[in-house]
């Protein structure tokens, strides 16, 4: 219980942040809402279902980079990283309630992004909705480990990119394989798995870290 109360304690925290200061979901919607007012605009009318499918993760994984970069951005600024760090708490909590927070944030913003994309582009499908779902989890627990790592560097907006990017490429695949295979079980299997090793693998390796 104590842990439970220390992870939910961590994002309301940055939720209430974000609601005090909106410098994180107002961007992402206006960037994920842009990204494809361009792509309907400057792309031949009626693309390939495969080709929609691409642009769709393509906004994605760039949104959610907006909000991963942001993640602990606020305690560097404020300087109490180091304490929230020393805080009496399992230190996987700050990474669990961090992810949690960015997922609430990621998914927000989707509520908005889907229904644009269905309407410039072409409907989603059930698999295809799963599929964004599963890879939100995925790419929030990822992107909140390697936001961390980043956060104490100096090229932070350039070091997150560059580690994120290509360890999101299994869930682009899983994603789009989703969203446009005839079988997509199997994808979704695919992110599911995806999912739970890392998971792990960030709960786990989180408080060594951030002890460096």
């Amino acid at each position: 219980m104590t842990y439970a109360r220390d992870v939910g304690a961590l994002a309301r925290k940055d939720l209430l942040l974000e609601l005090r200061a909106r410098d994180t979901l107002p961007a992402m919607l206006l960037f994920v809402v842009a990204t494809f007012v361009v792509f309907h605009f400057s792309l031949p009318a009626h693309p390939s279902k495969l080709a929609a499918s691409g642009l769709l993760w393509v906004a994605i994984l760039f949104t959610a980079l907006l909000g991963l970069g942001r993640a602990f951005v606020p305690e560097r600024e404020q300087h109490v990283f180091d304490g929230l760090v020393l805080a009496p708490c399992d230190r996987s909590a700050i990474w669990l309630g961090k992810s949690l927070a960015t997922l609430a944030f990621l998914v927000a913003a989707q509520v908005v992004a889907l229904p644009v994309y269905a309407l410039f582009f072409r409907p989603l499908t059930g698999p295809a909705v799963l599929g964004v779902a599963l890879a939100d989890l995925g790419i929030c627990a990822v992107g909140t480990f390697l936001g961390a790592m980043a956060v104490a560097t100096r090229a932070r907006e350039l070091l997150l990119p560059l580690l994120f990017l290509p360890l999101a490429i299994p869930i682009v695949v899983g994603g789009v394989g989703a969203g446009v295979a005839d079988s997509p079980g199997r994808y979704l299997g695919f992110l599911a798995v995806y999912d739970l090793l890392f998971v792990v693998i960030c709960w786990a390796s989180f408080e060594y870290v951030v002890a460096e």
